[in-house]
């Protein structure tokens, strides 16, 4: 009976998730599932998306001879925010005008962005090894919510799992949600992993 719950899961294009409660052997398409994508940022609610998958769907995707042979691998993206070489400027009324940045500047921010993504997917291979899990990392640069949709496509994914930062309606309205986007484009189903609110961010 919870194995035929499973795949009627696994069949709903849309999946969010509160208060995760799931058993491994509950867990949505743990039977067929065989890529798994988490997208991961600065945010807590991310890295606390990564761990529930971990913990929920380590029988798939464990670095033993069964798992290999299944195929399960867990692939782990983080997406840095596009460099604009210019900002506007104001230069009088109704004009702008294109202020460029010196390349020491630029040099500089880069170098920082690569940084920043090293020691998220360091962190998050370490989750990942810990419980001897079958992972790759990736690192795409642009907007977050179209650059994960674009690799759910490109890397044909069975199950992606993005974090909800928890934004408030006003937040929301102006900048969007990376996971209520994806929730709408990718083309995959999709887990979203509220956490609990003390560790929100």
């Amino acid at each position: 009976m919870a194995e035929d719950q499973g795949t009627a899961a696994m069949e709903t294009s849309k999946v969010e998730e509160k208060q995760p409660e799931t058993t491994e052997a509950e867990a949505p398409g743990v039977t067929t599932t065989k890529r798994i994508m988490v997208a991961i940022d600065e945010s807590d609610s991310s890295f606390y998306a990564l761990q529930w998958v971990i913990d929920h769907f380590s029988t798939l995707l464990m670095t033993t001879e069964g798992a290999e042979a299944e195929g399960g691998l867990l692939t782990v993206i983080h997406v840095q925010p596009p460099f604009h070489h210019f900002a506007p400027f104001p230069a009088g009324p109704g004009a702008t005008a294109a202020v460029y940045p010196p390349s020491l500047m630029i040099e500089s921010v880069k170098k920082t962005q690569q940084e920043t993504s090293a020691a998220l997917l360091s962190r998050a291979l370490q989750m990942c090894r810990a419980k001897q899990i079958r992972s790759e990392t990736l690192v795409f640069e642009g907007e977050a919510k179209e650059m994960i949709c674009q690799a759910v496509e490109q890397m044909h994914v069975d199950l992606l799992v993005v974090g909800s930062r928890g934004l408030g309606k006003i937040r929301r309205a102006f900048i969007g949600s990376v996971s209520d986007y994806c929730a709408h484009h990718a083309n995959c189903p999709i887990l979203i992993v509220k956490p609990p609110k003390e560790t929100t961010s």
